[in-house]
């Protein structure tokens, strides 16, 4: 193997392409981003990822991982482009076919061909017909297969290592040559299928866990109307064996759990009754967490006879991370400067210094001016704060 061409220098293709660099494999990444590239070249990075900048300074360094705008002819090529949404939640995936086709006219005898973007059922085998279709000398003299990442943001270079990865290709061939390929740099088990079930392998995982998400974030619905603690009545049942809520908080965000579920959902909808209700749930909990914001607001007038200054606590759709894709805390925060006065509304994201619509206050000048503090995400900087200063009402959607 000379080299690994990775289409996507993202939240999981940049740690990928310099996992793979650290094992001292030559990786070209591909990112139509020229900022990207440049930064990458540079030895930087442009998101936030514990230990990544140092793995990708040594491995530039190194000359093992190199960025452009352009691939060139490999061995081994990754699909990790976004999949986002057409209207109505219908899957989209022209990127994975725009990166595929950039690369067929570099393809060659025995290379190895791998989709990580997560994708509807039978993408694989549609890159494959479109493959095969532009170059017919590659009928059956290539490997395609499909292989989900399954990592947690914060986490990702020591979960790319150590869990387990679903691998599935088009045929046995390509299922055990992408499995010897990932071998090279994970110390978790391959477990090898066909890429339809690896594909539908990611998506459950991922609607397994908004499922559960659900029931926690209902519970804490039913819990405010009953005027029930919903942090110590989960606790209590989670001491049942076989009982294991997850916490409730402000909604479901990120690039998986609050998108996986619709690539199953659009193709299956009479059948997907569950999940579905699950995504209803999910996405009305902002719209709900909104409510008793505004609705303190107006509780707060009433009893001082002024509007509050509100602080907004994180915008990420998880802690610890600068990472705002689909964020419910970011939805609740922009629904809020459209309803409430700009100048009374502060927001504190350790994570992040600039928002194009929102400004970032810090954590020490919002305490010292808010009278109504609403915590949406529990980032370590917040685990401290004195919820129970008499000059501030606090209303956690979160368990810190």
């Amino acid at each position: 193997m000379n080299l690994v061409v990775i289409i996507g220098l993202g939240y999981i293709g940049l740690p990928t392409s310099a996992l793979i660099a650290k094992n001292k494999i030559q990786v070209l990444g591909v990112d139509i981003n020229e900022d990207v590239v440049d930064t990458i070249n540079k030895g930087k990075i442009h998101i936030v990822e514990p230990e990544l900048e140092n793995v990708v300074k040594k491995a530039v360094e190194s000359g093992f991982l190199k960025a452009s705008k352009f691939p060139q002819k490999g061995d081994v090529y990754l699909i990790v482009v976004p999949t986002p949404f057409k209207s109505n939640h219908e899957p989209d995936i022209s990127f994975i076919e725009s990166a595929t086709k950039e690369i067929i006219p570099i393809l060659k005898k025995n290379d190895l061909y791998i989709i990580e973007s997560t994708s509807p059922v039978g993408t694989t085998e549609k890159m494959k017909d479109l493959i095969y279709n532009s170059r017919p000398d590659l009928v059956n003299n290539i490997y395609i297969a499909y292989c989900p990442e399954r990592v947690l943001p914060g986490n990702v270079l020591e979960e790319l290592i150590h869990n387990d990865r679903i691998v599935g290709g088009i045929n046995k061939e390509s299922s055990s040559k992408a499995a010897e390929f990932y071998k090279k740099f994970v110390k978790g088990k391959i477990h090898i299928t066909d890429s339809k079930t690896a594909e539908m392998c990611k998506l459950t995982e991922n609607a397994s866990r908004d499922v559960q998400i659900a029931f926690a974030n209902e519970l804490s619905i039913i819990c405010d109307k009953a005027d029930i603690n919903v942090w110590e009545l989960i606790n209590l049942a989670n001491m049942h064996p076989r009982v294991s809520i997850l916490q409730p908080g402000c909604g479901v965000g990120g690039h998986c759990i609050a998108v996986d579920p619709y690539f199953i959902i659009s193709e299956y909808k009479n059948e997907s009754r569950i999940i579905s209700q699950a995504r209803k749930i999910n996405n009305y909990k902002p719209e709900w967490c909104l409510d008793k914001i505004l609705d303190e607001i107006k509780q707060f007038k009433k009893q001082f006879n002024r509007n509050p200054i509100i602080g907004i606590y994180g915008l990420a759709f998880k802690p610890n991370i600068d990472d705002l894709r689909e964020s419910p805390a970011l939805s609740i925060a922009l629904k809020l400067l459209n309803t409430y006065t700009e100048d009374k509304l502060m927001f504190v994201e350790p994570n992040i210094s600039f928002h194009n619509k929102i400004k970032i206050s810090t954590l020490g000048e919002s305490l010292e001016k808010i009278d109504v503090g609403v915590i949406l995400v529990g980032h370590k900087e917040f685990k401290n704060i004195n919820i129970r200063k008499e000059n501030i009402k606090w209303l956690n959607f979160v368990n810190i």
